[in-house]
C-alpha cells in the first residue's frame, strides 16, 4: 500500500481555543512539509485524529503526538495501509464535532476503546464526503 493511515484518540490537556488554533496552525505547516494529510476532530473531552501519507512521515508525526503533553491517554485505534488518501486536499482538516459523534457520556463509558476500526473510519469517511460536496 502506498500510504499509511493512523487514527488515534486522546484527551486534551488544557484545552481552549488558543491551544486548538496553535495545534492546527503548526500541524498544517508541518504536515504539508512532510506530505501528510488528515483530519482532526476536537472538543474539550476528546481529540480524534486521522493521519495519512508516507509511512515514515506518519509514524514520525504520530510519535511526536504521543510525546506532546497537550495529549493525555493517546490510544491508537487504526493503523493500516491504504491505496489512496481520504483527505488528500487537506494538510489538516478540522471539525468541531457534530451531533453524530460520540456523546460525552459515551466517551466516559469507554466508547473509544470499544469502537471497531470500521466505526472509527466511518466518522472520517462522513467528514471526507462532506468536505468534497459543494457548498450550498
Amino acid at each position: 500500500m502506498p500510504y499509511l493511515q493512523i487514527v488515534y484518540a486522546s484527551r486534551p490537556f488544557g484545552f481552549d481555543a488558543g491551544t486548538l488554533i496553535d495545534i492546527l496552525f503548526k500541524a498544517r505547516a508541518k504536515n504539508a512539509r512532510a506530505d501528510v494529510t488528515g483530519c482532526l476532530i476536537c472538543r474539550d473531552d476528546i481529540y480524534l485524529q486521522l493521519l495519512e501519507g508516507p509511512a515514515e512521515n506518519v509514524t514520525r508525526i504520530y510519535k511526536k503526538i504521543r510525546e506532546d503533553d497537550r495529549h493525555v491517554e493517546v490510544t491508537q485505534l487504526v493503523r493500516h495501509g491504504v491505496p489512496e488518501r481520504m483527505f488528500g486536499a487537506w494538510a489538516m482538516r478540522d471539525d468541531p464535532v457534530q451531533s453524530w459523534m460520540w456523546s460525552r457520556e459515551e466517551i466516559d463509558a469507554g466508547a473509544v476503546n470499544t469502537a471497531t476500526s470500521d466505526e472509527v473510519l466511518a466518522i472520517f469517511q462522513r467528514l471526507a464526503q462532506e468536505a468534497s460536496e459543494p457548498a450550498g
